[in-house]
């Protein structure tokens, strides 16, 4: 196997750097939406004014009530979990593997309970805990599972390998979320991710990964979504319209492109913040006051930048916040990355 442009371009210590930044970046996201997540743009406002760190989920916030400052949500839980699978899988991506180990997190978690699931994997994992097929209801998916615990997996690849890796997206992800748009948008953000991390620049790696939709919409059922790229290459258009008035910019991609759970609006969303911020802190800040799916968006977003950022552009004192705050090591998520790109490219 031929090695990539990123094996050439960076040593060990560079890549661990990027892997650590995608992973922190994640979380950072997820846990700085936290707060405000599933609230309207006025409703944020209205609370928080501007949220401007890491806080406390509001007692206000039914989904967010029980998190404290710094946690990150199910998004980044899911993303480790998949990392996991695809540890114990030596890097062979095993979809039914990964719905079992999803499905052993959310009983562990009374997450079916406690309404931490969207509405497809909800649905499909309850059928894979009752041993029937996922097919149908995986076709059917148009909410953003898939895409929200994706980012990570991009670090797997080079940026000259965007098709290969939404192949690899779909074998991982096919068990619940299997329709055009859940794997455009999933394999879009994880190409982000890659392009980030090897070229250092968030606006870079939008561009580029964007152009894999069509490519990656052939792989899943056919739905009549609206186009994830189209979405974005508009907004890039306000994005340069608004350098310089961020409320006016998040004013647009709430109202115009969405900030909701279908992947047709929310990788949009989550796309153009990368695109617009690039900067992880900077980024996560920027989804927390959207409004909408504010953690699920955070978490895609906050990981490209990250990526593209590595660990050494995260603020240390989030970094602080979030190893305080969840009771994982996730530089040893970073250490996962390494020997998943060896065993791809060794």
């Amino acid at each position: 196997m031929d090695m990539t442009a990123q094996e050439d371009s960076m040593t060990k210590e560079e890549r661990m750097d990027k892997w650590k930044g995608v992973i922190y970046g994640q979380a950072l996201g997820d846990a700085m939406g936290m707060p405000s997540e599933l609230w309207s743009r006025r409703k944020v406002r209205a609370y928080f004014g501007r949220i401007d760190g890491l806080l406390e989920g509001p007692k206000e916030n039914q989904v967010a009530v029980n998190y404290h400052r710094g946690q990150f949500t199910d998004d980044t839980s899911q993303a480790l979990v998949l990392l996991d699978s695809l540890a114990a899988t030596n890097f062979v991506p095993d979809g039914r593997h990964f719905a079992r180990r999803l499905l052993a997190w959310a009983e562990e978690l009374h997450a079916f309970d406690n309404h931490m699931l969207g509405p497809t994997s909800a649905l499909t994992l309850q059928l894979v805990k009752e041993g029937k097929s996922t097919e149908e209801a995986a076709k059917a998916a148009l909410s953003n599972g898939a895409a929200m615990r994706i980012a990570p997996v991009g670090c797997l690849f080079g940026a000259d390998e965007l098709e290969r890796l939404a192949d690899y997206v779909k074998e991982i992800t096919k068990e619940t979320h299997f329709s055009d748009i859940t794997l455009a948008g999933a394999a879009l953000v994880a190409a982000a991710a890659s392009v980030a991390a090897e070229c250092g620049d968030a606006r870079q790696a939008v561009r580029a990964a964007i152009r894999l939709e069509p490519y990656a919409r052939g792989l899943g059922a056919e739905t009549f979504s609206a186009s994830i790229r189209r979405r974005v290459e508009l907004g890039m258009e306000y994005a340069a319209r608004y350098e310089d008035d961020e409320e006016a910019f998040l004013d647009f991609v709430y109202e115009v492109i969405g900030a909701g759970v279908p992947t047709s609006e929310s990788v949009a969303a989550a796309l153009l913040l990368a695109y617009y911020a690039n900067d992880p802190n900077r980024c996560a800040l920027l989804c927390a006051n959207l409004g909408g799916d504010t953690d699920t968006i955070g978490a895609m977003a906050t990981a490209i930048c990250g990526a593209a950022a590595g660990y050494s552009g995260i603020r240390p004192d989030f970094v602080q916040v979030l190893d305080e705050a969840n009771q994982v090591d996730l530089c040893a998520y970073a250490g996962l990355l390494e020997q998943g790109w060896e065993v791809l490219h060794g």
